[in-house]
């Protein structure tokens, strides 16, 4: 296979998948992980993809990751945040959840709890969460993306501020090095904030990726949060932001399987 054949078959790979690891590419294409990277580096310089630990994402722009795709990314470490955010919150808990992947994990975590009312602009947390009875669903009204499933716009933010809960459990696009936590769509964001502005505890769920990714618009910023739940932050700013103001870090690694 001609380099550039490689080079675009990865990078299908990656907008299939969201992201391609180094030496699983390598085993593939009967090549050395040094090629691979190689080829990454290409197609890094092009714009195509960024750098992540052990591999290449999809380079970020005005476009989010396909809503499946992004289950898949990651998924392993998203189902240890969920458990680790989950604990954070005792039965006869009211808590916000939006819209994520992330967020979803830790819906499937709290499923089996007791005396939760769970409000949500998340369609597929209420449709996860709505069968178990010792859990009340509220869904919030608005318009919904078809995309994934979000509920956003003014209508689904005065929703929102009708209430006043015990969390918020919430996830973002990217987390810029200086803290800044981001996404794609402003009328998301301004849910988001609705939801931050009406929790007394706030726990942001994000996996190690959002560390690589960049997004336009801004939802807030680390510091605002009270927990942060992540498998893993190797940013040394990001720790400092946690320890100067009072975040609790929680990096919860995903189980191993023998």
């Amino acid at each position: 296979m001609f380099t550039s054949e490689r080079q675009s078959a990865i990078l299908a790979r990656a907008k299939a998948e969201g992201r391609v690891l180094v030496d699983a590419l390598a085993a593939e294409f009967g090549v050395s992980p040094q090629t691979i990277r190689k080829d990454l580096n290409t197609l890094c310089d092009a714009r195509q993809l960024v750098r992540v630990h052990g591999g290449a994402a999809l380079a970020s722009g005005i476009e989010n990751l396909e809503y499946e795709a992004r289950r898949t990314l990651a998924a392993d470490a998203k189902a240890a945040i969920g458990r680790a955010a989950a604990a954070l919150i005792p039965d006869g808990a009211s808590l916000f959840v939006n819209i994520g992947t992330t967020t979803e994990a830790v819906a499937a975590a709290l499923a089996e709890r007791a005396g939760l009312m769970v409000i949500t602009n998340n369609i597929n947390v209420a449709n996860r969460l709505r069968t178990h009875s010792g859990i009340e669903v509220i869904i919030a009204g608005g318009v919904v993306r078809a995309a994934d499933g979000g509920i956003v716009g003014e209508a689904a933010v005065d929703f929102i501020r009708q209430f006043k809960v015990d969390f918020a459990v919430v996830g973002v696009s990217a987390i810029d090095a200086d803290g800044a936590l981001l996404d794609f769509d402003f009328r998301e964001v301004k849910v988001a904030q609705a939801i931050m502005a009406n929790a007394r505890h706030i726990i942001l769920v994000a996996d190690a990726t959002k560390f690589e990714r960049s997004a336009p618009v801004r939802i807030g910023h680390v510091s605002q949060v009270h927990s942060f739940v992540t498998d893993r932050c190797d940013k040394v700013g990001i720790r400092r932001i946690c320890a100067e103001h009072g975040v609790r870090l929680v990096e919860a690694a995903p189980r191993a399987f023998v």
